[in-house]
């Protein structure tokens, strides 16, 4: 075992620890089904649980492709296991369902698609070699997954409830506002590259002439907005499922998203005037909508 993949492994049994204390926290004050297991730590094991099953016909065929669909099958699994599940379904929980599946289904086709025409994710062409380094990535995206639903998972789980109320309409005004950010932003995205005249450019027009990233500040709106919604039901432990938009936050700008799409079109683009100029009018993920 080389020190990659002893890394790897390490990696993954810190994941175990720090999806075991959001388990414990977010339980708090939940429902209690199956002889006393806590729903919100049953729909946590099965997050993790899909990825690593999915995750073996995957090394078998080293093949990443259907790993942003078993995401989105992820969430869509889980929080319709919570609805039906818990002894009380309120419009609170319909309403956090609803949105999350209706992220869940076009994400998740937007990027199977894309997969599909593309042939493969270059991000894993090493990786997906590796047993402990491929394993790690599956075992990421049920910690991600386990994260960004955590504030809707808690409020759907909980004992108490709260009727609808404002937060419940700014959170639902908020998602809107992002959900229709990326969902615009992929579509034009897809329209672009889709014309062979624009083989080798990138793109500066629509959303993304006010923002280089705008289907990523949708996707850290969209996600604030399902928190705020979730917000009234949160007590004690279960506060630390607010952690849902600002851990989608960090990835984004900090880890796998701004930062590696950034260099990548630095060493593309970098030193062509248009694109410095595009560069430097053009906030990186905050729209700018008034000069």
């Amino acid at each position: 075992m080389d020190q990659k993949d002893l890394k790897s492994l390490i990696v993954i049994f810190i994941i175990f620890i720090i999806a075991l204390i959001l388990a414990l926290a977010g339980s708090q004050g939940g429902v209690i089904i199956l002889g006393g297991i806590p729903l919100f730590t049953l729909c946590l094991i099965l997050t993790f649980g899909i990825q690593w099953i999915a995750f073996i016909p995957a090394y078998i065929k080293k093949t990443e492709k259907f790993y942003d669909l078993t995401g989105s099958i992820t969430y869509i699994t889980v929080i319709i296991l919570a609805v039906i599940s818990s002894p009380q379904i309120d419009l609170r929980s319909i309403l956090l369902m609803i949105l999350v599946l209706l992220w869940a289904i076009r994400l998740g086709i937007y990027l199977f698609k894309r997969i599909l025409k593309e042939g493969e994710d270059k991000r894993f062409k090493k990786i997906k070699q590796s047993v402990s380094r491929f394993l790690l990535t599956w075992t990421l995206q049920g910690l991600w997954v386990s994260f960004t639903i955590a504030a809707a998972l808690a409020a759907i789980t909980a004992e108490q409830r709260v009727g609808f109320d404002v937060f419940a309409i700014i959170g639902l005004v908020i998602w809107i506002i992002g959900f229709g950010f990326e969902s615009i932003a992929d579509y034009q995205k897809s329209k672009f590259r889709s014309d062979p005249l624009n083989q080798g450019k990138f793109i500066n027009t629509g959303l993304w002439s006010v923002s280089r990233h705008p289907n990523y500040f949708g996707e850290i709106l969209l996600w604030i907005g399902i928190s705020i919604i979730a917000l009234p039901t949160l007590q004690g432990w279960r506060l630390l499922t607010l952690v849902s938009p600002v851990f989608v936050t960090v990835l984004i700008t900090k880890v796998s998203g701004l930062p590696l799409l950034e260099k990548y079109a630095d060493e593309k683009w970098g030193g062509q005037e248009d694109y410095e100029k595009y560069k430097k009018r053009t906030p990186v993920l905050i729209p700018k909508l008034f000069e």
